[in-house]
Order: structure tokens, then sequence, then C-alpha cells
């Protein structure tokens, strides 16, 4: 039997990783009204650090950020035999061919364009996270 109420659903933890404060406050705002657990790293080293400390269900990962960009960041959390399964979200204000495909290679797993909605941003979520148990 299971343990957990009727009540209790499973709040996934969701990781943003963005150099903007603006944007890691945005996505915060609105996945925690989404019901989601969020926390935030500034750049890929402290997005690194944040994993081994507890894995996420998901990452949020912008492109550009200072000492480790996006795709050095997705490329070591795929490299990795104990995280490379976690669905990354490469965020990114440049939507162009080139940028999607780099990403594709560093091994995202999907590619949001900045500025994000909540509904675009929710969606991402809810399409990549296997959905959150009820008891």
């Amino acid at each position: 039997m299971n343990v957990l109420t009727a009540q209790t659903k499973i709040r996934p933890d969701v990781l943003v990783v963005d150099d903007s404060n603006t944007i890691r406050r945005s996505a915060e705002i609105f996945l925690s009204q989404a019901g989601y657990s969020v926390r935030l790293a500034q750049d890929g080293f402290e997005a690194l650090s944040s994993i081994v400390e507890k894995t996420p269900a998901l990452i949020f990962c912008d492109i550009l950020m200072p000492r480790l960009d996006g795709y050095q960041t997705c490329s070591l959390i795929r490299a990795s035999e104990q995280y490379h399964l976690i669905p990354i979200v490469l965020l990114s204000s440049r939507d162009g061919l080139f940028d999607r495909a780099r990403g594709v290679l560093s091994g995202a797993s999907a590619y949001l364009t900045k500025p994000f909605t909540k509904d675009s941003l929710i969606k991402t979520v809810m399409d990549l996270i296997p959905k959150a148990v009820d008891s």
C-alpha cells in the first residue's frame, strides 16, 4: 500500500540555470505557480554542483553564460553515467538552425527560445517530465 495520502502530490524538482536574474526569477515564478519545486543556478559550474547535491527531474539551461556555457554544461551532464538521463532544455534568445543543431549535438532534449511565456515553459516541462504521481 502506498504511504502517500490522497492529497499528496510529488512536486518534481526543476533546476533553472541562467546568468540573468530576470530570467531565473521569471522561470521560478511560473514553475512554482504550476506546482514545481524550483532551484536556481547562475552558471554551469553552479548547476553541476546543484545536480550533485540533489538530482533534478529537469534542467533549463541558458546557452550564453560566463565560465561554462550551456552547450558545455549539457555535454558534461550527458557524459555522466549518473546524470545523463536528466532532460535538459536549452534556453536562448537565438532561434537559428545552427544554434538548434548545436543544442542537439550537445545532447539537449529540447530548445526553448527566450523570452518564453508561462505556457511554453510549463508545456515543455509537462512534455519532458513523467506526470507527477497522484496517490
